[in-house]
């Protein structure tokens, strides 16, 4: 059976009652509200069902609407991945590796055509709170690209297979751009040049790396190894969401050459590598001791595949498995 996340099942909720509706209007619910902040998750059936009353009950648009007051700490693990990500478009590299690892509720895919990236959302409607929750999850990724890069940043073309509602006025303002239906796809369509948008998180901290680069060449100040072992250990947490990154990578953010960063590391007796290990074994440590993500969470913020690797490693770290690990803590 599949699940969604009770809090954006909560959120729906709390939506429409911002649109007027009451909490004795959901006595249908199969699950009381007040039972719901002792749940993480509901069934997909249950939340796509709410989707098609939600819609039939507040008219056309709903779908789109609930999409904007979408945040991104209202997609737990998966949303916090996104605030660390260096460019807009890696939230749907991130978000492919989570449902690979925790769900089989989305399945992204990225396709470049010159100028263009279309976004597409592989979720067949078997029901019409499917193609809703589509909806929403479409309006949901325009916020979010919009919060990450702060800028205004929308699609140049919107597609749903689906018919059209007869009121496309929430549409519209959600989107800002031309809107398709009876499409043989589900895609979002931005300019690559918006997805490679760098994001706030990712300027501020990027300058800072360059800025420091800019006094050793310029002022002879030296930062040292030890600092630029700090620093590396903060990027490589930042981008293990998107899988374990490469010293290319982290020596471009960095303002220096993969050789130059080996032996700043090399000078502080640690290689990039050990520092990769390193950086998982602390942050699943403290993750396992200080929070109630699952393995499965886990495995996806320290860069793993699959769980069962990670388990592998982790046992290797410490000769315990991570459940184990979490008991004894």
């Amino acid at each position: 059976m599949q699940y969604i996340s009770i809090s954006l099942y909560r959120k729906m909720i709390d939506h429409a009652i911002n649109e007027g509706m009451t909490l004795d209007d959901f006595n249908y619910l199969p699950i009381p509200v007040a039972a719901m902040k002792d749940l993480r998750a509901v069934p997909a059936e249950h939340f796509f069902e709410l989707h098609e009353r939600l819609d039939e009950a507040l008219g056309p648009g709903f779908s789109a609407r609930i999409g904007q007051h979408m945040r991104m700490d209202d997609y737990g693990v998966l949303g916090l991945s996104w605030k660390t990500c260096a460019k807009a478009g890696e939230i749907f590299e991130r978000s492919e590796r989570y449902f690979h690892l925790l769900s089989n509720t989305y399945v992204f895919k990225v396709e470049k055509e010159g100028d263009l990236s279309n976004i597409y959302l592989f979720r067949d409607a078997h029901r019409r709170g499917v193609a809703l929750s589509n909806e929403a999850t479409f309006s949901a990724t325009v916020v979010v690209l919009q919060a990450m890069t702060g800028t205004d940043m929308s699609p140049v073309a919107v597609s749903f297979q689906h018919e059209p509602p007869e009121d496309l006025t929430s549409y519209d303002d959600a989107f800002k751009c031309p809107i398709h239906f009876n499409q043989p796809h589900n895609c979002l369509t931005y300019l690559t040049a918006d997805l490679n948008t760098r994001t706030a998180k990712a300027d501020i901290s990027i300058n800072k790396f360059l800025l420091e680069r800019v006094e050793e060449e310029t002022k002879g100040i030296m930062v040292s190894s030890v600092r630029i072992a700090s620093d590396v250990e903060s990027l490589i947490k930042d981008a293990l969401p998107s899988g374990i990154p490469g010293i290319g990578q982290i020596s471009e953010y960095m303002g220096m050459s993969s050789r130059t960063l080996s032996r700043r590391l090399t000078e502080n007796g640690i290689t990039f590598r050990d520092l990769v290990k390193s950086t998982q074994e602390k942050i699943s440590k403290d993750l396992l001791q200080n929070s109630s993500h699952t393995i499965s969470e886990i495995a996806f913020q320290t860069g793993f595949s699959e769980q069962s690797a990670f388990s592998r490693a982790f046992k290797k770290w410490t000769g315990q498995s991570p459940v184990e690990y979490r008991k004894t803590s």
